[in-house]
């Protein structure tokens, strides 16, 4: 008698593989477009707490100084450098993508506005789209 083996190797079948590899890119295509938006909210909150804290310390400065804002570095650019040269900020704010500071000095006071062209535009009002009313919430921080 003649005993034969079964050498029957164990895989996966083609099929097997290609089934998981697309329930993988359902999976991807669902989660990712979360992790975006999650970035951009980020953003949007690390600007606006960013935004309250530089206009905190101006008033400091006003405050401590009769009154008088403090300059402004050039075209509205912002009063960073007399700012971090009287110690009260360590630097100048780095602002999220497609936010920008505006200073008017005369006033002391700063605002953000967002540029479309840099970056899409966070869903700051929580209507669940980024739109134009966004971009005027923003500036209305």
């Amino acid at each position: 008698m003649n005993k034969r083996r079964n050498n029957v190797k164990r895989g996966f079948t083609l099929i097997e593989i290609l089934i998981v590899v697309v329930i993988l890119g359902i999976l991807a295509a669902i989660i990712i477009p979360q992790f975006t938006d999650a970035a951009q909210d980020a953003g949007a909150s690390s600007a606006r707490s960013q935004l309250q804290t530089m206009r905190s310390q101006i008033e400091l400065y006003r405050v401590q100084n009769n009154g008088a804002a403090p300059a402004d570095d050039g075209a509205g650019a912002g009063p960073w450098t007399e700012l971090v040269d009287e110690n009260y900020i360590r630097s100048a704010p780095n602002w999220p993508n497609g936010f920008e500071s505006v200073y008017d000095a005369a006033a002391g006071d700063l605002t953000l506005t967002f540029d479309t062209v840099v970056a899409p535009v966070p869903d700051v009002d929580g209507n669940g789209t980024s739109e134009a009313a966004d971009v005027t919430a923003i500036e209305a921080w």
